[in-house]
């Protein structure tokens, strides 16, 4: 059964790209907390940076320098800021050498606080992965490094990346890799594998009884009958088989091109792919603004806003808030639900 913590515990948000616009969008959620009553939460980052950033943006806000126990309380009145140790003095639009390690320390440490019961979630502020790889950074992406932060004696958990939106919910299972590697990545076992652990999160954190899966074929027309390739039949409809023998309820291959329709979507609860862009794509035109990343398949709960680090607005007061917005309160939703 589900249950509500007495007290749920505040968000731990990360810093993000330091020039990019996480700076910007983390003070506007702020500013419109009490008029949204969003749940408290606290920036793992840089109080001098924040600082400067908002005198760029011209917000009147109060910076609180505090530990995660202390960051609920002040929430009310100032922006709670927990020091990572790591100075950011990049300039909006243009980062430096203090990108990188500023923005690495603030997810680490965010992953501790939460594994240690300081926070109830992760919330990711964008992070720019070409400024990382620059610094040796190893991991395709943000959902690769968390899966590894989250390990547990030594065995690292399969990440699965879901984009929620009230509209629709999606996952690809095959990620931030090449359309050829996908193709060399796709198996049945990664299917499964994927399914099981979307069907399993929809229930514990969603709170969805029995949740609906719809399954995307590879190829136009899900390969219409092996005509336009055979992975249908040979990878696809396999899997299918093992997840209802699971008990799970997945249908498909079905066609992608008619998956994402309004009537099509009350149909089922999240839209599984075959690789990121015919998942993305979808959820990017149904709901660009609200839009949400959630990390499955963690021992944490991991939210995201669904769009970059826009350097080219950073420090303009241009960014939009939304996605944030919505992924603070998807977290404090999933952290309450979480069975």
């Amino acid at each position: 059964m589900a249950h509500r913590a007495a007290k749920p515990l505040p968000l731990a948000l990360t810093l993000g790209e330091p020039a990019g616009i996480g700076p910007d969008i983390t003070i506007a959620a702020w500013l419109r907390r009490r008029e949204l009553n969003l749940p408290a939460f606290y920036l793992r980052g840089d109080e001098a940076l924040i600082a400067q950033r908002a005198k760029a943006l011209g917000a009147d806000i109060s910076i609180a320098a505090v530990s995660p126990g202390e960051a609920e309380a002040a929430f009310t009145d100032a922006l709670p800021v927990v020091a990572t140790g790591e100075r950011a003095t990049a300039e909006p639009g243009k980062p430096d050498a203090s990108s990188a390690s500023a923005a690495l320390a603030s997810i680490r440490q965010a992953v501790a606080d939460v594994r240690e019961r300081r926070a109830g979630a992760v919330v990711t502020n964008p992070i720019a992965k070409s400024v990382l790889y620059r610094a040796g950074f190893r991991h395709p992406g943000h959902t690769e490094y968390l899966a590894e932060l989250a390990a547990e004696d030594g065995r690292v958990p399969q990440p699965v990346m879901m984009l929620w939106s009230p509209q629709l919910a999606v996952v690809p299972v095959t990620i931030h890799v090449s359309m050829r590697e996908a193709l060399a990545q796709l198996t049945s076992e990664l299917i499964v594998s994927t399914v099981r652990i979307v069907a399993t999160e929809l229930k514990s954190r969603f709170g969805i009884a029995r949740p609906r899966i719809a399954v995307s074929g590879l190829n136009p027309h899900a390969g219409e009958d092996g005509s336009l390739g055979h992975e249908e039949q040979t990878i696809i409809a396999p899997a299918l088989k093992t997840l209802r023998g699971d008990g799970i309820a997945a249908r498909g291959p079905l066609p992608a091109d008619t998956m994402f329709h309004e009537a099509a979507r009350s149909t089922y609860d999240c839209a599984v792919c075959m690789y990121h862009d015919q998942a993305l794509i979808p959820i990017k035109t149904v709901a660009f603004d609200d839009a949400v990343n959630v990390t499955l398949g963690l021992p944490l709960i991991r939210t995201s806003p669904d769009h970059g680090t826009a350097f080219d607005i950073a420090g303009t007061g241009k960014a939009n808030p939304a996605s944030l917005i919505a992924a603070l309160r998807l977290a404090s939703r999933m952290a309450a639900t979480t069975t």
